[in-house]
C-alpha cells in the first residue's frame, strides 16, 4: 500500500463511516477497535495502522456488493482513489 497523507486518511475514515450511515461507536465496533481510535483518526490526531486500513478497504468492497446503494454510496470512488494498487 502506498503512503496515504493524513488529510486523505481523515476523509477516508469519515466518508466510509458516513456512507455506511453509522456513528463512530458502531464503526469502531465493526472494525474491532475502540471508539476513541476512530475519533482520533477523524480529528487528525493519529493515523490508522495498516490493519485497520485493510479492514476499511474491505468495508468499501462490501459497499460495492450491495444492490441497495447508488454508485457514489458504494465506495468505489473512495477505494480507487485511496487504494490505487487495487490489491
Amino acid at each position: 500500500m502506498s503512503a496515504i497523507k493524513q488529510p486523505e486518511l481523515t476523509e477516508l475514515v469519515r466518508e466510509t463511516r458516513q456512507r455506511l450511515k453509522i456513528l463512530q461507536v458502531k464503526f469502531a465496533a465493526k472494525q474491532g477497535i475502540s471508539f476513541q481510535s476512530v475519533n482520533l483518526w477523524e480529528n487528525r490526531r493519529v493515523n490508522p495502522l495498516p490493519v485497520p486500513l485493510t479492514q476499511i478497504e474491505a468495508l468499501l468492497l462490501q459497499l460495492g456488493d450491495s444492490p441497495k446503494t447508488t454508485l457514489g454510496e458504494r465506495g468505489e470512488d473512495l477505494r480507487s482513489d485511496t487504494f490505487q494498487n487495487g490489491r
